[in-house]
């Protein structure tokens, strides 16, 4: 998907990390469910997961690498049906959602983290579609 890597590479731009490295793995809701039941202790399917790579005792053996985006086509497919919105539009709200994880916002630290990075989030997509 070239798509994807245009807009991934736009990100790193608008944020000031050019020059970062980020990974996308591609997936279906067999292999995210699995996942997140590893990863999160969750049971089911999700939209998106995020692996920050920049935490930790080992953030400065590679500070370019910021981690690793997981997305499950079959969830942006039915939210985009959901929504009404073409399939690029939600792959690339799922992206940018997923980026700002491994740049640390967390919605689930509470309603102010969830509504800054719900900001943020506006705002990139905004100027990704420009």
């Amino acid at each position: 998907m070239a798509g994807i890597r245009a807009s991934l590479r736009k990100l790193l731009s608008l944020t000031g990390k050019k020059n970062a490295e980020v990974s996308v793995l591609l997936v279906g809701d067999k292999a995210m469910r699995s996942l997140n039941r590893q990863y999160r202790g969750k049971d089911r399917t999700t939209d998106v997961l995020s692996f920050p790579l920049r935490e930790g005792r080992f953030i400065r053996i590679q500070p370019h690498v910021l981690g690793d985006i997981v997305l499950s086509l079959p969830a942006a497919a039915r939210q985009a049906k959901a929504a009404g919105e073409p399939y690029h539009v939600e792959i690339e709200r799922l992206l940018v959602h997923g980026y700002l994880h491994l740049l640390g916002y967390d919605h689930e630290r509470g309603s102010a983290e969830a509504d800054r990075m719900v900001s943020r989030e506006r705002r990139l997509l905004k100027a990704l579609q420009q």
